[in-house]
């Protein structure tokens, strides 16, 4: 059809006439109907497919790098492409999730259990393994990892994956070795993000020291985002040798570094920021009761101190929260005569002002910070006491938070008193702090717990958030011991209709979920 044919030229013009409406084209006519418009719209499309060049190739990519680490079992990659795949079992109507095991939510366990026997992802799943990521913020460490230098050459090519450039340590994969100073500081100076940080922890792990140094050579160049994420880096190795570069960047153009730097500081009972905080706070607080600083002057500022409170909060107790927050633990036994963290903690200082709530919570702060069991111990408390009665504070986040700083051991000790005392429906936090797999007994108070609200007749999802965590902590083992609960019962006399059911459908899943994991765990098992 030549250029007039039909009264129709170019694509712009047909595209022009149709947006315009063909009524209104010049001409009318035959030539100008919604007909004639579509006739020539399918000549001109065929006409224009036929005489498409074809464009110049592009450079081929290169090959994805090698990754030396084995790939899992057979078995086990067929599971992970089951999880990654997420096919949970049927959910039954009424928010019922039925009795077979949620798999999205064994896949941190694989991911985790793969990391620890050193696997890499099967080829075919790594865009599967970063399209979760993607999705989950919490597989990405791990998933990222598992992909390696393959995950960070396929997220080169797809904008859908760009996260992994900069997903921290993991998925960076083979790094140099960090005796070869020249090529440490080449990729230092031209590596992507995530293989900075992975670098940085590798340079760290080898010699504490040279991290700082490494640091130092870039930091003035550094976006403001990367300078808090390289400092918080430093946390792993924390020692009195990151001190003088920890003491620079309180000087930081970013608030955030500057606090970063400053909370690094005053975990280090011996340095200068730490005497300099135990100074202000022994002269605000002591056995004769606590007077707040009055004012916030620029050395506060300087060292971390926010001047400004959050909304309800006075500013002078703001002030002095900050203070014995940063101050170290170890001078307050001098100022209150010898006595120990229990025996302090126990004082009814300051009882009359009113202050004796805000000295316990900065305390705890402080020894969350500084890893300090025997004030964590002070402050928690005995187990059995009830919950708000706790000498240092009655918040089950601040208790999580102490367990944190105890060894696994006498943590799960500490959580299985406090649910025997006081069962499940206050300990969720506690669980949550615990070491996984929960066995011996703190495993056996769960399951007597969840027992015992069982006979009480109450309805299962009164607990599901333990139940979730006792799916993917409990230890295997313990199925057997669940396998008896797993019979619907009849419903007792004052126990809420259908709950008997309810959680005998519960049960099933958890035996089915730790039987799966246990599967899962042998089939990533090297032979």
């Amino acid at each position: 059809m030549d250029k007039g044919d039909e009264g129709y030229g170019d694509w712009e013009e047909l595209v022009a006439a149709a947006l315009l409406g063909t009524e209104r084209r010049r001409g009318g006519g035959p030539a100008g109907s919604p007909e004639a418009l579509l006739d020539a719209a399918a000549v001109l499309a065929v006409r224009r497919r036929a005489g498409l060049r074809p464009a110049e190739a592009g450079p081929r990519p290169e090959p994805a790098p090698r990754d030396p680490r084995p790939v899992p079992p057979e078995a086990a990659g067929r599971r992970l492409a089951q999880l990654l795949a997420g096919r949970s079992g049927p959910v039954n109507g009424g928010g019922r999730r039925g009795t077979a095991p949620d798999l999205t939510e064994l896949l941190p366990q694989w991911l985790a259990a793969a990391g620890r026997y050193g696997y890499r992802a099967p080829a075919a799943l790594v865009p599967a393994l970063l399209d979760a990521a993607r999705a989950r913020t919490d597989l990405r460490p791990q998933a990222l990892a598992l992909a390696g230098r393959r995950g960070l050459w396929l997220a080169r090519m797809n904008p859908d994956w760009r996260f992994a450039l900069r997903g921290g340590s993991g998925g960076a994969g083979e790094l140099p070795a960090v005796t070869d100073r020249e090529a440490v500081e080449r990729l230092w100076q031209e590596g992507l993000f995530a293989e900075r940080v992975a670098l940085l922890g590798a340079v760290r792990a080898h010699e504490a020291a040279a991290a700082p140094r490494l640091l130092a050579t870039t930091w003035a160049t550094e976006r403001a985002e990367d300078r808090l994420m390289f400092l918080d880096s430093l946390r792993v190795g924390l020692s009195a040798q990151d001190e003088p570069f920890l003491e620079a960047a309180l000087g930081d153009r970013s608030r955030n570094v500057r606090a970063t730097a400053a909370e690094l500081l005053s975990a280090l009972p011996a340095s200068a920021l730490a005497g300099r905080m135990a100074e202000r706070a022994l002269a605000c607080v002591g056995p004769e009761g606590v007077t707040p600083p009055a004012e916030c002057d620029a050395g506060m500022l300087r060292d971390g101190v926010v001047k400004r409170p959050p909304a309800g909060r006075g500013e002078r107790a703001w002030w002095l929260g900050q203070l014995v927050e940063a101050a170290p633990l170890s001078c307050w036994r001098e100022r209150f005569g010898g006595l120990g963290p229990a025996e302090i903690v126990a004082l009814p200082v300051a009882e009359g002002d009113g202050w004796t709530e805000e000295l316990h919570a900065a305390w705890c702060r402080a020894a969350v910070r500084q890893r300090d069991a025997p004030w964590s111990r002070a402050l928690l408390g005995p187990a059995s006491a009830p919950p708000a009665a706790g000498p240092g504070t009655a918040s089950l986040a601040e208790r999580a938070k102490l367990l944190e700083t105890l060894p696994h051991a006498e943590r799960a000790e500490w959580v299985a008193e406090f649910i025997r005392a006081h069962g499940l429906s206050e300990a969720f936090q506690l669980l949550g702090v615990c070491g996984v797999p929960w066995a011996g007994t703190l495993g056996r108070a769960v399951v007597d717990a969840l027992d015992t609200a069982r006979d009480a007749g109450s309805y299962p999802w009164s607990f599901s958030g333990v139940m979730g965590l006792a799916e993917r902590c409990l230890d295997p083992a313990e199925a057997g011991r669940l396998e008896a609960l797993t019979t619907a019962a009849e419903d007792l006399p004052d126990a809420a209709p259908g709950a008997a059911a309810y959680w005998a459908e519960a049960f099933q899943r958890l035996v089915s979920t730790l039987r799966l994991r246990a599967a899962m765990l042998a089939e990533l098992t090297p032979a």
